[in-house]
């Protein structure tokens, strides 16, 4: 097909600024030499190198229930950054989070992997969407643009999405994009008609211990059928990006609101426990985890920095809770997909 393959966002091993550990991270420039300022050793021979830690967009705006400062989640993603997280998610329709990501980063674009999103359902609106989301992140490329989940792919049918797709390749070849993909929180039917296609280089996929879409709670069929993008997306070399690893929250911040009776030492070791769950899966190359204070960040890279297999202990923890959660008022109101 003569396209690129492919925007591998795999795993790099690099220091850690702040503490000098080794963890995952670190990323190629544009041109694919190494960023310089870090020592980089490569997992696997691909066109961008990324952190397996992603740095979610949707923990940024204020709306969304982040209470810091505008100036306070600025420094909240330099400080991941020192850190070691490298792959920065975001799209134009979460308000403030392109701008902050572009004020955070303008003096690292060689060593960091942008993302962002087209939410987009009509293909002469693509252009101008990109555009507005260059300007916000102060740059003049992504390195990775998605078609966006919802709105997006799901508003849309295959056909429709791939006329989508054509005007993001349009974009590629003129240097705007390096690399072309989609994201799906549920609907995986499309999803895997598109990676069928063999036309895209990255999918990011809703995949954790509790199969959870956007609004949604996934059913076994449309779990099945998530299985088997991941199955054919691998089988294809494609770039893999894990979302909803923690569920939206369940699993995280808001557990302990969800399931108030469960004890809170267990509590803390949900997050840690569910991204070893999907650091199992060695198809996966990077994990998109919402950040919104800097101990969710040292948590987080604890978790990479130190290893350790899932194991009975984390099997456990999540069944128990999760057994309580499926029990909520709240979460049994919510729709099956």
């Amino acid at each position: 097909m003569g396209r690129m393959r492919h925007a591998d966002t795999s795993q790099v091993i690099t220091r850690c600024a702040r503490c000098g550990e080794w963890i995952r991270g670190g990323c190629q420039s544009r041109a694919g030499s190494g960023c310089g300022s870090t020592s980089l050793s490569n997992i696997r021979k691909n066109g961008v190198n990324c952190s397996h830690s992603g740095f979610w967009r949707a923990s940024l705006p204020s709306r969304w229930r982040n209470p810091l400062a505008y100036e306070d989640r600025v420094a909240l993603v330099r400080y991941a950054y020192d850190c070691g997280v490298r792959y920065f998610d975001t799209a134009g329709n979460y308000l403030e989070s392109q701008a902050i990501l572009g004020q955070a980063l303008k003096d690292y674009r060689r060593d960091v992997c942008l993302v962002t999103k087209v939410e987009t359902t009509r293909p002469e609106e693509v252009r101008k969407a990109v555009e507005k989301s260059l300007k916000e992140l102060q740059i003049d490329y992504v390195d990775i643009l998605l078609i966006h989940g919802s709105p997006g792919l799901e508003q849309m049918t295959v056909a429709q999405a791939m006329k989508i797709q054509a005007e993001i390749v349009r974009l590629q070849t003129q240097g705007i994009t390096r690399f072309v993909g989609f994201s799906a929180h549920g609907y995986f039917d499309k999803a895997l008609a598109l990676i069928n296609t063999g036309e895209f280089d990255v999918c990011m996929l809703s995949y954790g211990y509790i199969p959870r879409g956007s609004s949604r709670v996934l059913g076994e069929r449309m779990t099945k059928l998530r299985d088997e993008c991941l199955a054919e997306a691998a089988a294809r070399d494609m770039g893999i990006v894990a979302m909803k690893v923690l569920a939206g929250g369940w699993l995280g911040r808001w557990s302990r609101y969800l399931v108030s009776d469960f004890d809170g030492q267990q509590l803390r070791r949900l997050p840690a426990a569910a991204i070893r769950y999907v650091l199992q899966d060695k198809r996966v190359h990077v994990l998109v985890v919402g950040m919104t204070f800097k101990e969710q960040v040292d948590a987080n890279i604890k978790v990479l920095s130190q290893g350790g297999d899932y194991n009975a202990e984390d099997q456990a923890l999540l069944a128990g809770y999760s057994a309580k959660l499926y029990q909520t008022e709240f979460v049994r109101k919510i729709p099956v997909e």
